[in-house]
């Protein structure tokens, strides 16, 4: 069957789907790495100024995701503003950044179960890049993969309705480290929130563009978007809000834990947040926070997982990927050979363990900076080509928007030049890069002759794309 999807995520789904994708599962103990290197202050205040400008990235889609509400976002906005090797350079860019972040996942769903039962990495193991990755570690992903996999199977509603528990259940579970850190601690853990040695502009400056690799995840939003039973104006608005929640959330939790217990201590720590709450006298709140963590992680897996194949499908609706990935489930109305092929390429990569773990966080910060930049440009060239289409939410000025994008494309091009902080590892990552851009071309070349796209691909928009489109041949 081909058609169009079904329209059963609420509100508060799209805003647990977006809000819950962005709030991950590693930040809650990396902080105490963070609070050494850049102290306190740098960080919380550092993911303060990355959200900011992740929200005039957004504001980007946010336009975009209401004039072309259809699934797979950016791929859309990209066919829209620059035909098809648009679209398949925003879907590539997206789909190889999901597909990197959600391989971590399979990998970090055991490193996660194993700091409380160490005893599962024995048995039966190989060794990938110099690090061994145990038989019984794997399967404790591949399932964790599975049931992910089976939940975004069976539909939009099921996936929306579990991951409003999940996030309810996050933000519960949030607000009693906040909660208790604010009442029972005191501003003097906090402050100085800088060492002596620490330069607090250098320091808060210095964390943005790690802080930036929290902050991802909302694009899901409005690939998503065709899956949403809610009015247009209205997905615009859950771009934005499911960043604001995120941040709030990140530095509300992140404060708490540096106010309940001296952060200069929690730096010295292994697991952050979770070992502060327990050295304050607080166990029941450590165990709290090693359950956002893996809340955290089932939020992003599960939203990531509902966005990638709708990527594929939306690709697949362009005829820029083989159409048979255009098929809808008849009974839950979901994308199920695309959901297919998400799962044997995330198991595919999953399988190289923990050795790979950097591999995929770069990658996946790389292409998704460039995504981010690119939406810009989209809005940008829409505006010019096409002046009389508009959506729900609309910028008074592009000034935002477009400083935006210009900060994300300099932070995608500063990982490509060798030799700085944020470089990609050589040769290794340029390789994987290499492959990656061979097979989107691969598939552009071979589709390119080809000008049809399906008219479900652009939806309402489809005779105004396509009517300007044949008049730019003539």
């Amino acid at each position: 069957m081909d058609g169009s999807l079904k329209r059963n995520i609420s509100f508060f789904g799209l805003v647990s789907l977006g809000a819950g994708g962005v709030i991950g599962s590693s930040w809650i103990y990396t902080n105490s790495q963070f609070f050494k290197v850049y102290g306190a202050g740098g960080e919380i205040f550092g993911l303060l100024v990355a959200s900011a400008l992740a929200i005039l990235v957004s504001l980007s889609f946010a336009e975009l995701s209401t004039i072309f509400s259809r699934s797979g976002g950016e791929v859309v906005y990209g066919y829209a503003a620059f035909g098809k090797k648009g679209a398949l350079f925003a879907g590539w860019a997206l789909l190889g950044a999901y597909l990197s972040i959600l391989a971590f996942f399979v990998t970090a769903s055991s490193l996660l179960i194993s700091t409380i039962f160490p005893q599962i990495a024995i048995g039966p193991y190989y060794t990938f890049a110099g690090v061994r990755v145990h038989l019984t570690e794997l399967a404790i992903g591949v399932s964790f993969t599975l049931l992910i996999f089976l939940v975004n199977y069976l539909g939009a509603r099921l996936t929306g309705h579990v991951q409003i528990i999940l996030f309810v259940l996050l933000v519960l579970l949030g607000l009693s480290l906040v909660v208790v850190g604010f009442v029972r601690g005191n501003a003097s853990n906090f402050l100085p929130a800088f060492s002596s040695d620490q330069n607090k502009v250098s320091s808060v400056f210095r964390f943005i563009l790690p802080a930036m690799t929290f902050l991802t995840g909302w694009e899901s939003v409005a690939v998503m978007a065709e899956a949403t039973n809610i009015p247009r104006k209205r997905i615009g608005l859950v771009v934005v809000l499911s960043i604001v929640i995120a941040a709030v959330y990140y530095c509300s939790v992140l404060l708490s834990s540096a106010w309940v217990y001296p952060w200069e201590k929690t730096a010295t720590m292994q697991m952050g947040t979770i070992d502060a709450f327990k050295a304050a006298g607080f166990p029941i709140l450590s165990i709290f926070a090693y359950m956002i963590s893996f809340l955290g992680l089932a939020t992003s897996f599960l939203s990531l997982f509902a966005a990638a194949p709708r990527l594929i499908f939306s690709l697949a609706r362009g005829n820029i990927l083989p159409k048979a990935f255009a098929k809808v489930h008849p009974k839950y109305g979901t994308p199920t050979n695309a959901l297919w092929l998400v799962l044997a390429l995330v198991l595919g990569l999953g399988w190289l363990g923990k050795g790979a773990l950097v591999y995929f966080l770069d990658m996946g910060g790389f292409l998704i900076a460039l995504a981010w930049s690119f939406s810009t440009f989209c809005l940008l060239k829409i505006r010019r080509k096409y002046p009389t289409l508009k959506g729900g939410f609309r910028n008074n000025h592009l000034v935002a928007p477009t400083a935006g994008g210009i900060i994300a494309l300099a932070v995608a091009l500063l990982t490509l030049v060798p030799g700085t902080p944020v470089s990609l590892v050589w040769p290794a990552e340029y390789i994987i890069l290499a492959i990656w851009a061979v097979f989107g071309l691969g598939s552009y070349l071979i589709k390119r002759k080809d000008k049809t796209v399906s008219s479900d691909f652009l939806g309402s928009s489809f005779e105004s794309i396509i009517d300007e489109k044949i008049d730019d041949r003539r």
